[in-house]
């Protein structure tokens, strides 16, 4: 699994500690994220980015600026092995 698929995985579970089964339910409605019933988190597509850019923005539209730090906390420990330029704007 690739980096940005596992920050968007952490995203949604640690949300969903927050917010329960809606955040599950808020990532399928993203273009390019797949959430499984088992609760694994996919991605199609060649924008990761841009995915991922759309789910921060759902969660902050919905629950406020709040959400956008948990997806912060959620992605932190991951950026550190992201390429120059491969980071997200939602999440710098």
């Amino acid at each position: 699994m690739d980096t940005l698929t596992q920050i968007v995985e952490h995203i949604v579970k640690e949300q969903e500690l927050i917010i329960g089964p809606l955040a599950r339910e808020e990532a399928a409605r993203v273009s390019n994220i797949v959430v499984r019933d088992n609760g694994t988190v996919l991605m199609t597509g060649d924008n990761k980015k841009a995915a991922i850019d759309q789910l921060v923005a759902r969660y902050e539209r919905l629950f406020g600026q709040a959400s956008v730090q948990v997806c912060k906390d959620a992605a932190a420990s991951f950026l550190p092995s992201l390429k120059t330029g491969e980071t997200p704007d939602s999440l710098k």
